[in-house]
């Protein structure tokens, strides 16, 4: 977790877009047009982590100042950068996974299914806010994409004990996407899942795995709340 005053924080930095993310507090990461946009942005976006975090009862205090991030690595970002996605991965993504950072993330996870099953239920029945020229997608196409979304998140860790039923209820497939989720971690942890890919592909690690997954989950999560119409 991060220390009492300093926050780690990495920036990964495109031509068009930058993004800056919390070592230790996976998701809480935003974007800016440059460096110094994308920190006040992660900033910002501290007391609404929080309340995540708080709901679930797990303590954190988020900062009050830029000054209180300790930038510890920029990476070099790419197209999806610039898209509006993270996709560097931080160096301590790439550490030996264990049982006792499993547990760790068996407590963090649901704090974040739940964050976005508030949001779907919020926004159940009621219009979004269209985006520019008239953009945006509609509740179940959010929840049909954060699904599918953790369904390749789940391929590019190299596990494949999950199919998705794509004539399933949406709800019903992102609970039970959930529990696959759980259990790749766990073979994570007992190191039953490979490094590279069998034609020599790069595989996640089970860190940056739960670091893109919750960053997803939030942005979208996010996206709902924000366009709600009241």
């Amino acid at each position: 977790m991060s220390r009492s005053t300093n926050f780690p924080i990495y920036l990964e930095i495109g031509e068009k877009k930058s993004f800056a993310g919390a070592v230790d507090w996976p998701g809480w990461c935003r974007s800016g047009r440059d460096e110094a946009a994308a920190v006040q942005a992660l900033l910002d976006y501290g007391p609404r982590y929080g309340r995540i975090l708080d709901a679930a009862d797990i303590s954190f205090a988020p900062p009050t100042e830029t000054a209180a991030f300790d930038i510890v690595e920029r990476l070099e970002g790419n197209a999806t950068t610039d898209f509006g996605a993270p996709a560097a991965v931080p160096s301590s993504d790439t550490e030996p996974f264990d049982e006792n950072d499993l547990r760790h993330y068996e407590a963090l996870l649901p704090a974040f299914w739940q964050a976005f099953d508030r949001a779907v239920q919020a926004g159940t029945g009621k219009e979004l806010r269209k985006g520019p020229r008239g953009g945006g997608r509609e509740l179940e196409k959010i929840m049909d994409h954060v699904l599918g979304a953790e369904a390749g998140y789940l391929r590019a860790m190299a596990w494949k004990g999950h199919k998705v039923d794509s004539e399933a209820d949406l709800h019903d497939e992102l609970r039970r996407i959930r529990p696959a989720i759980l259990e790749a971690l766990a073979a994570a942890a007992r190191g039953e899942l490979p490094d590279r890919g069998p034609r020599g592909g790069t595989v996640w690690s089970p860190r940056y795995f739960v670091r893109r997954s919750i960053w997803h989950l939030l942005d979208h999560a996010w996206e709902i709340e924000d366009r709600i119409l009241s």
